[in-house]
């Protein structure tokens, strides 16, 4: 990335900014402001997260906030209720509350007298989330977004559940929140009030994962705020992004497809990171085209902003399995809009062990598939955070507990754009059951590359709000849609499908180990395929290369560790997947503050038990600086039996050596047909 030192406008920051809410509480905020702004009033833009401001997101924050500032406009990063140096109670995501905060401060925002009146949201994950969930609730100052790594239907495409399937990255992501929803406040930014903020949060925290797993089928708590439900909502122009290696490009395809507003779709090979800084490579100059966009809405420059493809992706080519790239071999190709004229799908029909020519008859049969617990070692994270390195490895080893399906060698290069599907005629033989689909791309060496993946939940076979029991041994005819993905495969190489009736440990297995039968000849394989040739395809303007304000310094006291391994104990037959991402201890060069961080993840298994999983999630974080140290411990346990999901927390604070609090949790949740 080019840091950039000069920008039209000179930048001045503001620390500690508190903003008032109606209720009397208030947020703590940076501010990043034009020095000209108090003569020449300018646009604001609002980042609203959980993540802690004034450290933890600190380096981030520094490098996009005085880029847009420094291009003319004022940029507020708020810490959400009760996170950061803001008051309250962090309990949930994206409630109610949290909403009328944001909309609070973007009122405050537009009546600053150094602000026009117009106001943007932008941010990735939770701030995409909800800038996008905010417009829908159309803010009078509101007049653009920019968002990535956000989802429109919170139930069916979060981290939560999939195709009716749990995902390991909800106890995950339920261990991330309930570290940071019990971080004390900086007794520098608050004064001494500090401690009061900070027990309000611990008597007030319990695990997330319990409000997740009592919402087991689509139900209001996932309608409300899920824009999915009325895109007729959102009446603003949307820039919307996402990259292949994340749990999320397939919201910015229904994005683009459903708002009736002036909206640009950008997907590039990169993990859970904003484009400037995506990985894998190649990143681009995304802040260049944060500034256009919000210049086209928020400033009525006729740039052209809205002009060129609506939908602007990266088509990757063929690479080895690997879990971590620096870099993804491709090109930019432009869509001029989604549903795109280019894309047309192909159907080939399931043959034992093979997949048809497209248009070829095959012999109606019957092959079957009982999945040891062992498939789903390799698959790495449902989203990819790149640290450690995540992605799904070689899937032969995959492959051996599973059905596979694949082509002869292509003759020719084929492109696919967009999400294939897997429409099966199959039966299981329990009530509860599961079926996991991974498209790969085999090289002439036989190694296979993960190119995309979906699952379903085959009581969620009809309607995720009212799943109902299989009929063991009835066959039924179900869509197991995968994710949407931008792949080549070239000449020589094979396209495989792999069907398993588990994928352990990214999604939670059903009660029992179910038996697949799947009907050849009826079944088949669709894919998206985007001929190379397209005449009319819509040419893509180059991107520029990286930019942003120089970083805020940082100065690493004690190295970090990270780890990513699969052991096997071939005498209890105990296998497990442990993950450790330590940054060690980094002080924050602005504030002095020292913040270390350590989170371990564990999923285990016993042979082929399916009340042997387990999942456990245990943070440490650590806050120290002149004399003042505040740590909390969290874990949450996940494990299970044929009938309910048994969740253990504990949650321990400390002031120096010297702990102040503690607290245990224990629950039983019955399973819902999951």
């Amino acid at each position: 990335m080019r840091e950039v030192g000069s920008l039209p406008y000179e930048v001045r920051r503001a620390e500690a900014v508190r903003i008032p809410m109606p209720d009397g509480g208030e947020l703590a905020a940076r501010l990043w402001l034009p020095c000209a702004a108090e003569r020449e009033p300018v646009p604001a833009i609002c980042e609203a997260i959980p993540y802690r401001q004034r450290d933890l997101t600190s380096v981030r924050d520094s490098i996009h906030h005085p880029y847009l500032a420094g291009h003319g406009y004022a940029c507020l990063r708020l810490d959400l209720r009760g996170s950061g140096d803001s008051d309250g109670v962090l309990d949930d995501e994206y409630t109610e509350q949290e909403h009328r905060d944001i909309e609070a401060a973007l009122e405050w925002l537009a009546d600053r007298p150094w602000c026009t009146g117009r106001t943007g949201l932008m941010g990735i994950s939770w701030g995409g989330f909800a800038g996008l969930q905010v417009a829908a609730r159309r803010p009078p100052s509101l007049g653009a977004v920019v968002i990535a790594s956000f989802t429109d239907d919170r139930y069916a495409d979060d981290m939560h559940y999939m195709g009716g399937c749990l995902l390991s990255d909800n106890l995950a992501e339920a261990g991330t929140m309930f570290a940071y929803s019990t971080l004390p406040p900086d007794p520098a930014a608050v004064g001494e009030r500090w401690r009061e903020m900070w027990h309000e949060r611990l008597d007030g925290a319990e695990p997330w994962i319990l409000k997740w797993l009592a919402h087991q089928r689509r139900d209001d708590y996932w309608r409300r705020a899920s824009v999915c439900e009325d895109y007729a909502a959102v009446q603003v122009p949307v820039f919307a992004s996402s990259g292949w290696a994340d749990g999320y490009s397939n919201s910015v395809f229904r994005v683009l497809e459903h708002l009736d507003v002036p909206r640009k779709g950008l997907i590039g090979p990169w993990s859970h990171k904003y484009p400037h800084l995506g990985v894998p490579g190649p990143a681009i100059g995304y802040l260049q085209e944060v500034v256009r966009w919000f210049d086209r809405w928020l400033k009525d420059e006729r740039n052209g902003a809205e002009d060129g493809p609506v939908l602007t992706t990266w088509m990757q080519e063929s690479v080895p399995p690997s879990t971590a790239y620096e870099e993804r071999p491709g090109r930019w190709v432009g869509e001029p809009g989604w549903l795109s004229p280019h894309v047309e799908p192909v159907a080939r029909a399931l043959a034992p062990h093979t997949l048809a020519r497209p248009g070829e008859e095959v012999e109606r049969g019957e092959v079957g598939v009982q999945s040891p617990l062992s498939v789903g070692q390799f698959a790495g994270k449902w989203a990819s955070y790149n640290a450690p390195p995540d992605l799904p490895y070689d899937q032969r080893e995959e492959d051996g507990g599973s059905l596979v399906f694949e082509t002869e060698p292509l003759a020719e290069r084929c492109e696919i754009l967009g999400a294939p599907a897997v429409e099966l005629d199959v039966a299981a033989d329990r009530p509860v059951a599961m079926v996991a689909a991974r498209l790969s791309d085999v090289s002439p060496d036989g190694r296979a590359t993960r190119v995309t993946y979906g699952l379903l939940n085959l009581t969620h076979r009809d309607r995720d709000d009212a799943p109902e029991p299989v009929e063991p041994g009835a066959f039924q005819r179900v869509r197991v849609q995968l994710n949407g993905v931008a792949q080549a495969f070239p000449p020589g190489h094979r396209i495989r499908l792999s069907l398993s009736s588990s994928y352990w440990p990214l999604a939670w297995p059903p009660p029992g180990p179910a038996a697949l039968t799947v009907r050849t000849g009826t079944s088949r394989l669709v894919l998206p395929v985007r001929p190379t040739s397209a005449e009319d395809e819509v040419p893509v303007r180059p991107f520029g290369e990286p930019e942003g304000a120089p970083p805020a310094p940082t100065t690493q006291l004690e190295p970090g560790e990270n780890r990513w391994r699969v052991s096997r104990d071939l005498v209890d037959y105990r296998s497990e997947l442990e993950i450790v991402k330590d940054g060690g201890v980094v002080r924050y060069d602005d504030t002095g503050t020292t913040v270390g961080r350590r989170v371990v993840e564990r999923y285990s298994s016993v042979a082929d038990d399916f009340g042997s999983p387990r999942g456990d999630v245990e943070w440490s974080v650590t806050f120290a600086r002149d004399g003042w140290c505040a740590r909390t411990v969290t874990r949450t346990v996940l494990t299970c039996t044929p009938t309910s999901f048994e969740v253990h927390g504990h949650l321990d604070a400390y002031e120096g050596e010297h702990r102040t609090f503690s607290r245990d949790w224990a629950r039983s949740i019955p399973r819902d047909l999951l």
